[in-house]
């Protein structure tokens, strides 16, 4: 993937909520996020994101993480989990289940993130980023 860097400008209390995992997932779901016409919005940062989207995100990442912590103990480091939270849970075709880890952990951590069920960010008529 290639490397995606949020915009600094977040308020520093909302960038303090975002542990490296969950600013790895952010980072991976605004480095996927398109319009309606296949364009990337590479170019939008973390200001742009509603702040009920990242209260999303930061709930769920720590979910996940408290539920598999064994499982991603044995897996990357929080950076790429992140990533392959977002990637494997929206199904992009990367994600747990390439990085050649071994099968019961590859296959669990996917498994798990598919529980979670796919997550859709788009840009409002606010021209902010929301999220389900």
């Amino acid at each position: 993937m290639p490397e995606y860097h949020l915009d600094c400008s977040l308020a520093a209390e909302t960038k303090a909520q975002l542990d490296t995992f969950t600013l790895a997932y952010v980072e991976a779901a605004m480095w996927t996020l398109t319009d309606e016409d296949g364009n990337s919005l590479d170019y939008l940062g973390l200001h742009d994101i509603a702040p009920e989207t990242i209260a999303k995100a930061v709930d769920d990442c720590a979910a996940f993480q408290a539920e598999y912590q064994a499982l991603l103990e044995e897996a990357g480091d929080d950076s790429q989990n992140g990533h392959d939270f977002w990637l494997t849970r929206n199904r992009h075709g990367a994600g747990f289940w390439d990085r050649g880890y071994p099968k019961p952990i590859g296959d669990g951590l996917t498994k798990a993130a598919h529980s979670y069920g796919e997550s859709n960010w788009y840009v409002g008529d606010d021209g902010m980023v929301h999220g389900d």
